[in-house]
Protein backbone atom coordinates (compact mmCIF):
# COMPACT_ATOMS: atom_id res chain seq x y z
CA UNK A 1 0.00 0.00 0.00
CA UNK A 2 1.61 3.64 -0.92
CA UNK A 3 2.23 5.32 1.86
CA UNK A 4 -0.02 8.73 2.96
CA UNK A 5 2.16 11.84 3.24
CA UNK A 6 1.41 14.28 5.71
CA UNK A 7 -0.20 17.74 4.25
CA UNK A 8 0.77 21.09 5.09
CA UNK A 9 -1.37 23.58 3.20
CA UNK A 10 -1.93 27.57 4.06
CA UNK A 11 -3.58 30.82 2.55
CA UNK A 12 -4.08 34.25 3.99
CA UNK A 13 -7.30 35.02 5.46
CA UNK A 14 -9.69 37.65 4.55
CA UNK A 15 -8.95 39.20 8.28
CA UNK A 16 -6.31 41.20 7.95
CA UNK A 17 -3.09 39.57 8.70
CA UNK A 18 -4.06 36.43 9.37
CA UNK A 19 -3.67 32.72 7.96
CA UNK A 20 -5.32 29.93 7.25
CA UNK A 21 -4.01 26.74 8.28
CA UNK A 22 -4.71 22.83 7.50
CA UNK A 23 -2.72 19.77 9.12
CA UNK A 24 -3.52 15.98 7.77
CA UNK A 25 -1.65 13.29 10.09
CA UNK A 26 -2.46 9.97 8.41
CA UNK A 27 -1.82 7.43 10.73
CA UNK A 28 0.97 5.50 10.73
CA UNK A 29 4.44 4.92 12.46
CA UNK A 30 7.78 7.05 11.37
CA UNK A 31 6.72 10.28 10.83
CA UNK A 32 9.06 13.28 11.81
CA UNK A 33 9.18 15.18 15.03
CA UNK A 34 8.80 18.69 14.35
CA UNK A 35 9.37 21.82 16.03
CA UNK A 36 7.39 25.23 15.23
CA UNK A 37 9.45 28.17 16.27
CA UNK A 38 8.00 31.53 18.74
CA UNK A 39 6.99 33.72 15.38
CA UNK A 40 4.73 36.18 17.80
CA UNK A 41 1.40 34.80 16.63
CA UNK A 42 -1.40 33.19 18.16
CA UNK A 43 -3.49 30.58 17.03
CA UNK A 44 -7.27 29.05 16.69
CA UNK A 45 -7.32 25.54 16.39
CA UNK A 46 -9.76 23.15 15.32
CA UNK A 47 -8.47 19.23 16.37
CA UNK A 48 -9.78 16.17 17.93
CA UNK A 49 -13.67 17.75 17.97
CA UNK A 50 -12.13 20.39 20.25
CA UNK A 51 -11.02 24.09 20.08
CA UNK A 52 -7.68 25.22 21.63
CA UNK A 53 -5.87 28.23 21.67
CA UNK A 54 -1.86 28.19 21.13
CA UNK A 55 -0.70 31.45 22.63
CA UNK A 56 2.73 33.22 21.62
CA UNK A 57 5.43 31.15 22.14
CA UNK A 58 9.11 31.92 23.58
CA UNK A 59 10.81 29.02 22.60
CA UNK A 60 10.15 25.94 20.21
CA UNK A 61 7.48 23.92 21.10
CA UNK A 62 7.37 20.20 20.08
CA UNK A 63 4.74 18.95 18.58
CA UNK A 64 3.98 15.32 19.09
CA UNK A 65 4.75 12.91 16.38
CA UNK A 66 2.44 10.45 17.79
CA UNK A 67 -0.63 12.93 16.85
CA UNK A 68 -2.62 11.78 14.17
CA UNK A 69 -5.52 13.18 12.20
CA UNK A 70 -6.07 16.69 10.72
CA UNK A 71 -6.51 19.88 11.96
CA UNK A 72 -7.66 23.44 10.77
CA UNK A 73 -6.83 26.38 12.11
CA UNK A 74 -6.69 30.48 11.95
CA UNK A 75 -2.97 32.14 13.13
CA UNK A 76 -3.34 35.27 14.13
CA UNK A 77 -0.98 38.13 13.45
CA UNK A 78 0.83 39.51 16.45
CA UNK A 79 -1.69 41.83 18.63
CA UNK A 80 -4.64 40.83 17.11
CA UNK A 81 -5.66 37.84 19.19
CA UNK A 82 -6.30 38.79 22.23
CA UNK A 83 -9.09 41.53 21.47
CA UNK A 84 -10.83 38.82 19.52
CA UNK A 85 -10.37 36.40 22.59
CA UNK A 86 -11.05 38.74 25.24
CA UNK A 87 -7.77 37.46 26.92
CA UNK A 88 -4.57 39.27 27.75
CA UNK A 89 -1.40 37.65 25.52
CA UNK A 90 0.75 37.41 28.11
CA UNK A 91 -1.78 34.97 30.43
CA UNK A 92 -1.36 32.80 27.60
CA UNK A 93 2.57 32.67 27.07
CA UNK A 94 3.85 29.50 25.98
CA UNK A 95 0.59 27.52 26.96
CA UNK A 96 -2.40 25.66 24.84
CA UNK A 97 -5.69 26.25 26.43
CA UNK A 98 -8.43 24.79 25.74
CA UNK A 99 -11.62 27.53 24.21
CA UNK A 100 -13.65 26.47 27.22
CA UNK A 101 -11.35 27.50 29.90
CA UNK A 102 -11.14 30.86 28.72
CA UNK A 103 -14.82 31.77 27.25
CA UNK A 104 -18.21 30.17 28.59
CA UNK A 105 -18.56 26.32 27.84
CA UNK A 106 -22.26 27.11 26.18
CA UNK A 107 -20.47 29.70 23.39
CA UNK A 108 -17.60 26.93 23.02
CA UNK A 109 -20.31 24.31 22.56
CA UNK A 110 -22.26 25.88 20.48
CA UNK A 111 -18.82 27.01 18.15
CA UNK A 112 -17.59 23.60 18.11
CA UNK A 113 -21.30 22.14 17.08
CA UNK A 114 -20.61 24.20 13.99
CA UNK A 115 -17.24 23.63 13.04
CA UNK A 116 -17.62 20.06 13.46
CA UNK A 117 -21.03 20.06 11.20
CA UNK A 118 -19.28 22.14 8.08
CA UNK A 119 -17.81 20.46 5.41
CA UNK A 120 -14.80 23.02 5.66
CA UNK A 121 -13.63 23.37 9.19
CA UNK A 122 -11.34 25.99 8.57
CA UNK A 123 -13.17 28.13 6.71
CA UNK A 124 -15.90 27.50 9.52
CA UNK A 125 -13.07 29.33 11.76
CA UNK A 126 -12.13 32.02 9.76
CA UNK A 127 -16.04 33.04 8.73
CA UNK A 128 -15.90 32.68 13.02
CA UNK A 129 -13.00 34.74 13.31
CA UNK A 130 -14.26 37.36 10.70
CA UNK A 131 -17.64 37.74 12.39
CA UNK A 132 -15.95 38.46 15.94
CA UNK A 133 -13.78 40.80 14.23
CA UNK A 134 -16.95 43.07 13.25
CA UNK A 135 -18.10 42.90 16.85
CA UNK A 136 -14.90 43.43 18.93
CA UNK A 137 -13.15 45.85 16.44
CA UNK A 138 -9.51 46.21 15.07
CA UNK A 139 -6.66 45.54 17.65
CA UNK A 140 -5.25 48.82 19.08
CA UNK A 141 -3.89 50.55 15.86
CA UNK A 142 -0.87 51.98 18.26
CA UNK A 143 0.05 48.01 19.13
CA UNK A 144 -0.20 47.27 15.44
CA UNK A 145 2.17 49.83 14.77
CA UNK A 146 4.61 48.55 17.42
CA UNK A 147 4.48 45.20 15.46
CA UNK A 148 4.69 46.24 11.97
CA UNK A 149 7.91 48.63 12.84
CA UNK A 150 9.44 45.60 14.53
CA UNK A 151 8.58 43.29 11.63
CA UNK A 152 10.88 45.81 10.21
CA UNK A 153 13.77 45.57 11.63
CA UNK A 154 13.30 49.13 13.72
CA UNK A 155 14.79 49.28 16.91
CA UNK A 156 12.86 49.15 20.42
CA UNK A 157 13.99 52.64 21.20
CA UNK A 158 13.26 53.96 17.88
CA UNK A 159 9.19 52.77 18.14
CA UNK A 160 8.84 53.72 21.44
CA UNK A 161 9.62 57.18 20.41
CA UNK A 162 7.84 56.97 17.11
CA UNK A 163 4.58 55.79 18.84
CA UNK A 164 4.86 57.96 22.08
CA UNK A 165 5.11 56.17 24.06
CA UNK A 166 7.70 55.41 27.08
CA UNK A 167 9.54 52.10 27.88
CA UNK A 168 7.47 51.47 30.75
CA UNK A 169 4.31 51.97 28.73
CA UNK A 170 5.52 50.68 25.46
CA UNK A 171 6.12 47.03 27.94
CA UNK A 172 2.93 47.25 29.56
CA UNK A 173 1.20 47.16 26.55
CA UNK A 174 3.15 45.09 24.82
CA UNK A 175 2.71 42.24 27.27
CA UNK A 176 -1.18 42.33 26.81
CA UNK A 177 -0.58 42.98 22.84
CA UNK A 178 2.24 40.26 22.56
CA UNK A 179 2.65 38.22 25.41
CA UNK A 180 6.16 39.27 26.34
CA UNK A 181 8.22 42.73 26.31
CA UNK A 182 8.84 44.78 22.90
CA UNK A 183 12.69 43.29 23.11
CA UNK A 184 11.66 40.18 22.98
CA UNK A 185 9.02 40.22 20.10
CA UNK A 186 11.74 41.98 18.23
CA UNK A 187 14.25 39.18 18.45
CA UNK A 188 11.28 36.42 17.84
CA UNK A 189 10.76 38.72 14.67
CA UNK A 190 14.20 39.28 13.69
CA UNK A 191 15.22 35.37 14.22
CA UNK A 192 12.17 34.74 11.87
CA UNK A 193 13.34 37.06 9.05
CA UNK A 194 16.83 35.32 8.90
CA UNK A 195 15.24 32.15 8.84
CA UNK A 196 13.07 33.41 5.57
CA UNK A 197 16.39 34.65 4.23
CA UNK A 198 18.27 31.23 4.87
CA UNK A 199 15.30 28.91 2.90
CA UNK A 200 16.00 31.61 -0.33
CA UNK A 201 19.09 30.61 -0.45
CA UNK A 202 20.95 33.15 1.38
CA UNK A 203 24.38 31.90 2.90
CA UNK A 204 23.69 31.78 6.95
CA UNK A 205 26.28 35.00 7.42
CA UNK A 206 24.63 37.24 5.02
CA UNK A 207 21.01 36.30 6.39
CA UNK A 208 21.90 37.74 9.49
CA UNK A 209 23.27 40.77 8.95
CA UNK A 210 20.51 41.28 6.52
CA UNK A 211 18.14 40.55 9.41
CA UNK A 212 19.91 42.74 11.56
CA UNK A 213 22.07 40.61 13.58
CA UNK A 214 25.51 41.68 14.15
CA UNK A 215 27.04 38.86 12.62
CA UNK A 216 26.42 34.90 12.09
CA UNK A 217 27.34 33.89 15.47
CA UNK A 218 24.76 36.71 16.80
CA UNK A 219 22.25 34.47 14.91
CA UNK A 220 23.09 31.18 15.90
CA UNK A 221 22.94 32.26 19.58
CA UNK A 222 19.45 33.37 18.58
CA UNK A 223 18.36 30.35 17.32
CA UNK A 224 20.00 28.52 20.41
CA UNK A 225 18.07 30.93 22.73
CA UNK A 226 14.85 31.23 20.97
CA UNK A 227 14.85 27.95 19.14
CA UNK A 228 17.34 25.40 21.64
CA UNK A 229 18.49 24.36 18.13
CA UNK A 230 21.69 25.26 15.91
CA UNK A 231 20.82 26.19 12.72
CA UNK A 232 22.00 23.39 10.74
CA UNK A 233 19.87 21.11 13.06
CA UNK A 234 17.01 23.09 12.22
CA UNK A 235 17.29 23.02 8.42
CA UNK A 236 18.66 19.36 8.27
CA UNK A 237 15.22 18.45 10.15
CA UNK A 238 13.34 20.56 7.95
CA UNK A 239 15.03 18.54 5.14
CA UNK A 240 13.74 15.28 6.73
CA UNK A 241 10.38 16.69 7.15
CA UNK A 242 10.46 18.04 3.36
CA UNK A 243 10.66 14.19 2.60
CA UNK A 244 6.76 13.52 3.61
CA UNK A 245 5.26 17.23 3.51
CA UNK A 246 5.82 21.11 3.37
CA UNK A 247 7.27 22.36 6.28
CA UNK A 248 4.97 24.95 8.32
CA UNK A 249 5.93 28.38 8.36
CA UNK A 250 3.92 28.51 11.91
CA UNK A 251 1.62 25.84 12.58
CA UNK A 252 0.73 24.92 16.15
CA UNK A 253 -0.88 21.47 16.79
CA UNK A 254 -1.49 20.65 20.77
CA UNK A 255 1.03 18.19 22.58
Amino acid sequence: MPRRHQRYQERPSRLDGAVVWTLDVPPGPGRPARSVLPDGCMDLIWTAGRLVVAGPDTHAFEVDPRNRGSCAAVRFAPGTAPVLLGVPAHELRDHRADLAELWPRTTVEALTEQVARSADPAAALEEFALARSADTGPPDPLTAAVAERLRRGRSVASTAAEVGLGARQLHRRSLAAFGYGPKTLARILRLQRALALVRTGLPYAEAACAAGCTDQAHLAREMRDLAGTTLGAYFAAGEAANSDTPQPSGSRTTA
